[in-house]
C-alpha cells in the first residue's frame, strides 16, 4: 500500500511563498508520476501541477504558471511544490497525489493513491 504525507501549508500574506512536501512510502517510489491538486470550499478538486518519474517531465495549471514549481528527490521518496507570489484564489487544501509512471496526466481520477492534504491559507 502506498501512503503520502504532506506538510508545509500555513498562513502566509499576499505575495510571499511556502514550500510543501510530500513523502511517500510502501512502494518503489520511482514506479509513480505524481500530482499536487487544490480544492477551495465549494470548489472541486483542480489539477494543480504534475512531474513524470524521473523529474524529467512537468505540465502546470495556467494558473500557477510562472509562480509555482514542482520537483522531486527519488532518494528522499519526495516531491515538492515550491509556490511564489502566492495570491487569496491560492487558498486552498492542497493533496498529493501517485499515479502510475505509464500515466502522464492532469486528471485526478486517474491517480490512484492520495495524502491526506495540506491547508494553504494566502491573506490578502
Amino acid at each position: 500500500q502506498v501512503q503520502l504525507i504532506e506538510s508545509g501549508g500555513g498562513l502566509v500574506q499576499a505575495g510571499g511563498s511556502l514550500r510543501l512536501s510530500c513523502v511517500v512510502s510502501g512502494r518503489t517510489f520511482s514506479n509513480y508520476n505524481m500530482g499536487w491538486f487544490r480544492q477551495a470550499p465549494g470548489k472541486e478538486r483542480e489539477f494543480v501541477t504534475t512531474i513524470n518519474w524521473s523529474g524529467g517531465r512537468t505540465a502546470y495549471a495556467d494558473s500557477v504558471k510562472g509562480r509555482f514549481t514542482i520537483s522531486r528527490d527519488n532518494a528522499k521518496n519526495t516531491v515538492y511544490l515550491q509556490m511564489n507570489s502566492l495570491k487569496p484564489e491560492d487558498t486552498a487544501v492542497y493533496y498529493c497525489a501517485a499515479t502510475s509512471r505509464l500515466l502522464f496526466t492532469t486528471r485526478p481520477d486517474q491517480y490512484a493513491y492520495w495524502g491526506q492534504g495540506t491547508q494553504v491559507t494566502v491573506s490578502s
